[in-house]
């Protein structure tokens, strides 16, 4: 039993150190809490790479004031522009008016094994017209298996949801939260392998 101890205590402090599973995650840092959504990389890379480019900057947007491209986070203190009560929140559009085109579009990647049959999905925003998503994703609230097969989903929120239950519970007209809820910043974080 001696033995094993130490073996014990070596786990734990990796654990401690590296509590999530190796991958990719982002941090929502919001005025009502964080909270954290797994990235599924391997399953829909466009959107990922398109989402946390935009988080970090990478990738070229249009600027709603000056009409210019340019290349910084741009979900930076914007708000949660749409919120339908117990359903979804909804944020990527630097007006806050849910209409920003942010100059590009990206291919659709719906896969029927992803499924709105959780809350804590994070998924592509788009008009209702097929490959129409850019900047714009929202996180539900539950349920919502009436969107299968029309949003392309890319994360899990792992942590924090009882966050997007609080936020998707703020009092609204026609969608848009009477006092606006900020999303501070997006963090992309890599979570690499526990080295044994």
């Amino acid at each position: 039993m001696k033995q094993l101890a130490p073996i014990f205590m070596l786990a734990m402090a990796a654990l401690a150190q590296n509590p999530r599973p190796a991958g990719l995650y982002a941090i929502f840092q919001t005025s009502e809490g964080t909270f954290t959504a797994r990235l599924y990389e391997k399953e829909t890379p466009n959107s990922v790479q398109t989402f946390a480019g935009l988080a970090q900057g990478t990738i070229a947007w249009v600027d709603p004031e000056t009409h210019k491209r340019v290349k910084r986070p741009l979900y930076q203190n914007i708000t949660f522009h749409r919120v339908v009560p117990h359903e979804i929140i909804q944020a990527g559009d630097p007006t806050g008016l849910g209409t920003h085109n942010c100059g590009f579009t990206i291919r659709d990647e719906i896969l029927p094994g992803l499924r709105f049959d959780r809350s804590g999905r994070l998924a592509m925003a788009n008009t209702g017209n097929p490959d129409s998503g850019g900047c714009q994703f929202f996180i539900t609230a539950n349920v919502e298996s009436q969107w299968n097969g029309k949003y392309a989903i890319f994360g899990q929120v792992v942590e924090g949801q009882n966050v997007v239950d609080k936020i998707a519970s703020v009092r609204v007209r026609e969608e848009k939260p009477v006092t606006p809820v900020k999303l501070i910043s997006v963090t992309i974080e890599r979570v690499k392998p526990v080295k044994r």
